[in-house]
C-alpha cells in the first residue's frame, strides 16, 4: 500500500502512543504505526524526492507536530515524545478538525484535503539546514568523515578513540572506550561510512562478524538510512548488540554538540494584558 498522507497518520500515531504506554522514541513510534497499518518494508523504504529521508518518516513527523500543536503531544530535548493529559484522555480525533485548527493557528491557508506536502508550518524536524548539512557530509573525503566521527565520539564521552580502518578488516573503522559513572568500561568498535542510500542488514551482519570477540558493543554511523531489516538485525537476540546512527540522527548530534553548526537562539516574548490589575487601581 502507499504511505498515507500526514493527516491520515494522525489517528494511527495517536493510537500507537496509547499502545506504547503514552510515550515513545521516534523509532518506537514508527515501528508501532507501521505495524498498525501493515506497511511493508518496501513501503517504509520509499524515499522522498531528492532526499535521503523516507516518505513515511517525513509524513509521520508532520503528524507528530500537528498533534503537538493541537495539544495532544509534547516532546523533550532527548527525543522522547509523550501524550499530554489531553492526549491521554483522547482516543480518536477528527483529523480534518485538527488540521484546520492548527492551520488557523499558524495562518496556513492551504486546502487540507490536498495531498501536497506542507512547507509553511515550522517544524524542528523539517528545516533546510538538515538536508544541507547531510549533503555536505556526503561530499566529505572518507578520511575526513572518519575524523569527524572520531571527534563526535570524543565529544560524547568516549575515550581512547582511535581510527584503525584498513582494507580487509570487515568494515571496522575505529575503536574506543565508553566509561559509565567511572565504574564500568565498554570497548566499542565503530564503522563510519558515507552511504547515499539505504544501509542493508548485510552491512550490519558483516560488521558484527568482523568485531566478534573483540569488543563489547558496536556502533555504525552513516549518512544514509537503515532499512527496517537492518534495525532488526542490529538488535537480534543472542548477538552482539549494535547501535545505529543514521543521517538524520547524525546531523542532530552535530547541532547538539555545536560541531560545524552555529545556532542563533531567539527569545520570543508572549505579552498578556492583565485587565483586572488596572481595574483594581
Amino acid at each position: 500500500m502507499s504511505i498515507p498522507t500526514y493527516d491520515n497518520l494522525l489517528n494511527p500515531a495517536l493510537q500507537a502512543f496509547h499502545n506504547l504506554g503514552g510515550s515513545a522514541s521516534i523509532d518506537e513510534l514508527e515501528e508501532e504505526v507501521a505495524k498498525l497499518l501493515n506497511l511493508s518494508d518496501a513501503d517504509l523504504n520509499e524515499l522522498m524526492e531528492n532526499q535521503s529521508r523516507s516518505r513515511f518518516n517525513y509524513r509521520l513527523a508532520w503528524a507528530r507536530n500537528y498533534l503537538k500543536n493541537y495539544g495532544l503531544l509534547e516532546n523533550t530535548a532527548r527525543g522522547i515524545w509523550a501524550l499530554t493529559q489531553a492526549g491521554r484522555d483522547t482516543k480518536k480525533i477528527d483529523r480534518l478538525a485538527v488540521v484546520q485548527k492548527v492551520r488557523e493557528k499558524f495562518r496556513i491557508k492551504e486546502d487540507f484535503e490536498s495531498n501536497s506536502e506542507i512547507d509553511e508550518l515550522e517544524s524542528e524536524e523539517n528545516i533546510p539546514w538538515q538536508e544541507e548539512l547531510l549533503s555536505l557530509l556526503k561530499q566529505m573525503k572518507p578520511d575526513a568523515f572518519e575524523r569527524l566521527c572520531q571527534r563526535i565520539l570524543r565529544e560524547s564521552g568516549f575515550v581512547n578513540v582511535e581510527i584503525t580502518g584498513r582494507s580487509g578488516d570487515g568494515g571496522i573503522d575505529g575503536r574506543g572506550v565508553v566509561r559509565l559513572g567511572g565504574l564500568l568500561s565498554f570497548h566499542v568498535y565503530f564503522q563510519c561510512k558515507r552511504y547515499k542510500d539505504v544501509v542493508n542488514p548485510s552491512v550490519v551482519r558483516d560488521f558484527r562478524g568482523a568485531m566478534s570477540g573483540r569488543a563489547d558493543k558496536g556502533l555504525i554511523i552513516t549518512t544514509g538510512r537503515f532499512t527496517p531489516e537492518a534495525k532488526r538485525e542490529a538488535l537480534r537476540d543472542g548477538a552482539i548488540p549494535l547501535d545505529l546512527i543514521d543521517g538524520q540522527e547524525l546531523v542532530t548530534k552535530l547541532k547538539e554538540l555545536r560541531l560545524g553548526v552555529l545556532v542563533k537562539e531567539r527569545i520570543v516574548e508572549d505579552v498578556t494584558i492583565e485587565k483586572e490589575w488596572f481595574l483594581g487601581l
